[in-house]
């Protein structure tokens, strides 16, 4: 009778130590209640006792949790409609406050995730959310950091991770990125017309004072187009050439005199500087 006394307290010991023993691993923290109170610090990583039926324990998870927020809808401040996903990244830093501060701090800060996302969807441009998203993440990381910290939640960060655009609005930048494209081509190809023609000028004025380069670059771009394997052959012929033979055509230019000089008073044509008064004197001043 004593032996089975002796056994059926052992087993209510063991019972009892199997109930009243914990193992709090490293990342997490134990949170104890006493009757319903929360017992003065939480239970570091390792193994704990606490009391069958007056104390319960809840572990708090201490790792950086990734909190996926989903995809919302919203209009940016010039009146564009985008879809707008990201994620939180955050940690729990007072396990205390996080379990009796709130319900489910999970899901609170899911909900504060999605409404701050659609609050600085509205507040932004499209081109900012676009291109300057650091900016609007740290903005994102103070909306949802400033309720956070009462939950005993620490925001680590927070990322836009996709921007969805209509696809009208695809078309449309593409085009504008395609005219830009086009609009720097011109821009450089006219740029480097433009040097080209300085430097022509230059090596032009060059060979203004040299007239020999002149004719030994004209057979170096004989020697070129003659290099392939063709049958044309380009000579050049030098315009200096040519306004040399103008000149050597040109009809001489008739000596400019009077009309009255040449012409008598009847009409009939004399000597020059004579009228023929003038030549009937001199006849008669020779017989």
């Amino acid at each position: 009778m004593l032996v089975e006394i002796l056994i059926i307290v052992v087993i209510v010991v063991a019972i009892g130590l199997a109930a009243s023993v914990r193992v709090v691993k490293q990342f997490e923290r134990g949170l104890v209640f006493r009757f319903g109170r929360v017992d003065t610090a939480p239970r570091e990583p390792g193994l704990t006792m606490i009391l069958p039926i007056a104390e319960r324990m809840t572990k708090v998870n201490m790792q950086i949790v990734t909190l996926p927020v989903p995809a919302q809808d919203g209009i940016t401040r010039d009146n564009v409609t985008v879809r707008v996903d990201a994620v939180v990244y955050f940690k729990v830093i007072d396990p205390r406050q996080a379990i009796v501060g709130v319900e489910n701090y999970r899901f609170a800060m899911l909900q504060v995730a999605q409404t701050s996302l659609r609050s600085i969807i509205g507040k932004s441009d499209l081109d900012d959310l676009l291109s300057n998203r650091e900016r609007l993440n740290e903005g994102l990381e103070l909306l949802i950091d400033s309720p956070a910290l009462g939950w005993g939640i620490h925001i680590d960060r927070v990322e836009i991770k996709d921007v969805a655009l209509p696809e009208t609005m695809k078309r449309a930048m593409s085009r504008q990125a395609e005219a830009e494209r086009e609009r720097r081509g011109r821009v450089i190809a006219a740029d480097g017309e433009l040097q080209a023609s300085e430097k022509l000028a230059m090596a032009a004025e060059q060979m203004a004072h040299t007239p020999a380069a002149l004719q030994l670059r004209l057979l170096e771009t004989v020697v070129e187009v003659a290099a392939e394997k063709n049958s044309t052959l380009v000579l050049p012929f030098p315009v200096e050439l040519l306004r040399f033979l103008d000149k050597a055509t040109a009809p001489p230019a008739e000596a400019s005199v009077p009309e009255q000089q040449r012409t008598g008073i009847n009409g009939e044509r004399g000597p020059v500087g004579l009228t023929p008064g003038d030549e009937t004197g001199r006849d008669h001043t020779q017989r």
